[in-house]
């Protein structure tokens, strides 16, 4: 499926973990956080947003990218936590933040846009 979709994969440890951003799961994320999305982003970026927002985005987009391959069961903070605690706040976060800005910018670009 294309449209406004960000994706990304971790490497946790051993294991590579799936992430998958659409305008479902940030108004997920929205709701669950009680915050525009926006808004978090930009406290990720400036360091407003901690461990915490991290987390239940990168729970969110877990969640998506298991609903979307179609596989059994559901992501839990734990195991947001879990990958956390493996692969480091800073990898999660950059990959994170870089598959939101997918799905915030789509459409952006027309077939009037240049590109630097």
């Amino acid at each position: 499926m294309s449209g406004a979709r960000g994706e990304a994969t971790i490497q946790a440890g051993e294991r590579e973990v799936n992430v998958l951003f659409t305008n479902r799961a940030l108004a997920e994320v929205e709701g669950t956080l009680k915050r525009s999305i926006i808004v978090v982003a930009q406290g990720i970026a400036d360091g407003t947003s901690g461990i915490t927002e991290a987390a239940h985005l990168l729970r969110t987009g877990m969640e998506a990218a298991r609903r979307d391959a179609k596989e059994s069961g559901r992501v839990s903070l734990l195991d947001a936590f879990s990958v956390l605690d493996e692969a480091g706040y800073s990898k999660v976060v950059l990959a994170v933040s870089e598959a939101i800005a997918e799905v915030l910018s789509y459409g952006t670009e027309g077939p009037d846009a240049k590109n630097p």
